[in-house]
């Protein structure tokens, strides 16, 4: 049986699966693929708060519990069609190119390639794979299979490998998440009528006091973690006022401040901080924290990872993926995958034929050690 990574990836790309809409056609794809190469299908579904829906697949291969879960995803960030033919996947001087080919259907067609050469019969252990909606975008479809899947809750895998890119370095932590929203309202009037109350000079002070602390984030201890490069947290703010016109005073504006946590730092400390200040302002206040992702370098499954990738040492990345949702569920996890992640949100996205190729070798040594014999 000729699995081929490359024709794989060129067929997944070639389907847009943009978040802000359905992944339900390349989905379908995937359960076919599935179907075809001697795998158990399981479908999952919602409906997102744009009414689309989403679907994860789940393969799955041999029985009883244990053994090993793959994690991809299937969709894409938008593909910046006015610049480039995004869908229209192209293979040559050794890489294709395409929307999605690194982040992540190339990883996702490298562990489908890995598992579907493995003989069921031979599994002492069964292994799973997984493609996942809406990682872009909040990580549904991974908090739905973990939550949801009956294939998953039957195995309960011990070991879990998020297929992000990471040139094929295992790796063993992650930054997460945090995002705090102060929104500011005022009164809308023409400036001619000295009648309004800016939304702009209201949250201008709280403004001030956060340029103030970011110069302290970058430099302060607690924030940083010099196993991380950059070691500090990404600390910044934007806001909007929806475009308000300079003869108008603004109704609404609102701030974000967004940094990344790392392990062992004072992340959430600083988000009540950020928190505080806004509410001592008079602003309304939102939050979303999202833990970082970390496992010993020295755990079981990071060490198999690098032996299988001829020995590569485990790192840390500075980018968030799945895991954080998956993490819990399973005893250990590490981040492995073919690309590296400058190459991904790209106008000319791609991904390298030579990584591709790798990764279903390294992920087929995995399922080898873990699960039972694999094919030739």
């Amino acid at each position: 049986m000729k699995l081929d990574p490359v024709s794989l990836t060129r067929d997944l790309v070639a389907i847009k699966s943009v978040s802000r809409w359905s992944n339900a056609r390349v989905s379908g794809l995937v359960e076919e693929w599935f179907r075809e190469h001697g795998f158990e299908t399981e479908r999952l579904d919602y409906v997102d708060e744009n009414g689309e829906t989403k679907v994860s697949i789940v393969g799955r291969k041999g029985r009883g519990t244990g053994g090993l879960a793959f994690f991809s995803h299937t969709d894409t960030v938008p593909g910046q069609e006015e610049d480039w033919d995004p869908y229209d996947p192209v293979v040559g001087d050794g890489r294709i190119s395409g929307r999605g080919s690194c982040d992540m259907k190339g990883p996702l067609a490298a562990t489908m390639a890995a598992a579907a050469a493995v003989d069921p019969g031979e599994l002492e252990q069964p292994v799973l794979v997984m493609a996942t909606a809406d990682e872009e975008v909040g990580g549904g479809g991974a908090k739905q299979v973990v939550r949801e899947s009956r294939f998953f809750s039957e195995t309960r895998p011990r070991y879990a490998v998020v297929a992000e890119p990471t040139e094929l370095w295992p790796v063993y932590a992650h930054k997460g998440g945090v995002l705090v929203m102060a929104t500011a309202r005022g009164e809308a009037a023409h400036t001619s009528t000295d009648l309004g109350t800016s939304a702009n000079f209201l949250i201008a002070p709280f403004l001030a006091e956060m340029a103030e602390l970011a110069k302290d984030v970058k430099r302060n201890p607690r924030y940083r973690n010099a196993d991380f490069d950059p070691p500090t947290n990404g600390f910044n703010m934007v806001f909007d006022d929806g475009g308000t016109r300079p003869n108008v005073s603004a109704a609404r504006c609102t701030c974000q401040i967004g940094f990344r946590p790392m392990p062992g730092d004072e992340s959430r400390e600083l988000m009540e901080i950020v928190a505080g200040r806004a509410r001592a302002h008079g602003l309304e206040v939102e939050t979303t924290h999202k833990g970082p992702f970390y496992v010993s370098p020295d755990a079981d499954l990071v060490q198999l990872a690098s032996r299988a990738s001829a020995g590569r040492k485990p790192k840390t990345v500075p980018y968030g993926t799945d895991s954080i949702w998956i993490k819990d569920q399973v005893d250990e996890l590490v981040v492995l995958g073919p690309g590296n992640i400058a190459q991904a949100h790209t106008v000319g996205e791609w991904i390298s034929i030579d990584q591709l190729k790798e990764a279903v070798q390294i992920y087929r040594r995995m399922i080898h050690e873990i699960c039972g014999p694999a094919t030739s």
